[in-house]
């Protein structure tokens, strides 16, 4: 099983740990509901240094990330990232992703940089897929290994890290970057892109300065109640947000049309995997979609319990479910027949013996306060 750079760090802090992705992570600190609301109203900081980079270097650069990825990465400045998606050639979704446009000056001239950030149970799958599809002038670097990654969280991240960067923090807009020197550490890339819904930043380093930046942001942090969070909390503030978890919402089995992520599926960029696939599922329409969905009980949903209508036809699945800590109520994310998915709609979730009366809804479940 293998570590991040602070699994010492998360042992000492009387961390529960587990295997995820084939990593010794942080499950959870003490409770997950603390956890939780100490990132949606205060700050916290997740280490996810499990995920994958891959540095994508070259004069046709742009050309493989438009051949392999749904969303237009043309579109993107300096500066600037997305969320997109792997298409698999037969309709489904290798993994999703971030797409990073990255300064020219780490180029040679008439090149381009794009850093992309893949889960990392899919590290692998991502790496030999995208290679596979490298027949461009392109250069790819996995820097996986070396790379660290803190994702730092909650209304107050700005006012526990701006004391620790000349960055000017305020001025990273959702979905841009910036890179600069934090906490003593240079070429920190600083991101705000979020898997909350609670504000915050992402910080990418060298894996080898970590434990030091991990250390100066507690200290800075102390006086505003800073917490380290478990990915138990991070699972119930992005299922509150109606966030897809790879493996769960989505797979190689699902369309982004049918995931509510036709936003990200630009088919009229020019060609790409599986772009005439999502441009006839556009036009033909989708036979079940991707719904969040509130529970009139207090058992929970859980991944792979079936939907079925009030007739007790099945009509879906439950692919994600938890207690919501901001609610305090069951909510779920599930496949349903579209005729199902109008919000509103009334739907049963098959607990073994029990139907559990539930509710589709509009997402996100939980919307912050302005």
């Amino acid at each position: 099983m293998k570590t991040t750079p602070l699994t010492e760090r998360h042992i000492a802090l009387g961390a529960k740990m587990a295997e995820f992705a084939g990593y010794n992570m942080p499950i959870l600190y003490g409770n997950i509901q603390e956890e939780h609301h100490a990132v949606r109203k205060g700050v916290g900081v997740f280490d996810v240094s499990h995920m994958g980079e891959f540095i994508v270097r070259g004069k046709e650069a742009l050309q493989l990330v438009q051949k392999v990825t749904s969303n237009d990465a043309a579109a993107l400045e300096i500066g600037q990232a997305q969320y997109s998606c792997l298409p698999n050639g037969q309709g489904g979704i290798v993994d999703d992703l971030l797409v990073y446009r990255l300064p020219e000056d780490m180029c040679a001239e008439g090149e381009q940089a794009f850093m992309l950030v893949v889960n990392a149970s899919n590290i692998e799958k991502d790496w030999d897929w995208i290679s596979r599809h490298n027949t461009f002038d392109t250069r790819l670097i996995n820097i996986s290994d070396q790379t660290g990654l803190l994702a730092v969280q909650g209304p107050l991240a700005a006012k526990a890290l701006q004391p620790l960067t000349d960055v000017d923090l305020s001025a990273i807009t959702y979905y841009t970057f910036s890179k600069g020197t934090l906490a003593g550490v240079d070429n920190v890339l600083i991101s705000a892109t979020g898997y909350t819904g609670a504000g915050g930043f992402e910080l990418y380093a060298e894996a080898e300065q970590l434990v030091k930046i991990w250390d100066a942001i507690f200290e800075a942090g102390k006086a505003l109640g800073i917490q380290p969070i478990g990915l138990g909390a991070r699972d119930t503030l992005r299922l509150e947000m109606g966030f897809c978890l790879y493996g769960n919402d989505i797979d190689d089995t699902t369309s982004p049309i049918e995931a509510g992520l036709g936003w990200i599926t630009k088919t009229k960029k020019g060609d790409f995997i599986s772009r005439d696939l999502f441009q006839r599922q556009r036009e033909e329409g989708i036979e079940r979609k991707l719904v969040g969905f509130t529970v009139d009980d207090r058992r929970v949903p859980r991944h792979g319990y079936p939907i079925e209508n009030e007739a007790g036809e099945v009509i879906g699945e439950v692919t994600s479910g938890t207690q919501s800590p901001s609610l305090g109520i069951p909510i779920g994310l599930g496949y349903v027949q579209k005729g199902y998915s109008t919000a509103g709609s009334s739907i049963q979730v098959v607990a073994g013996q029990k139907r559990l009366a539930a509710t589709v809804v509009k997402l996100p479940f939980y919307r912050q306060d302005p």
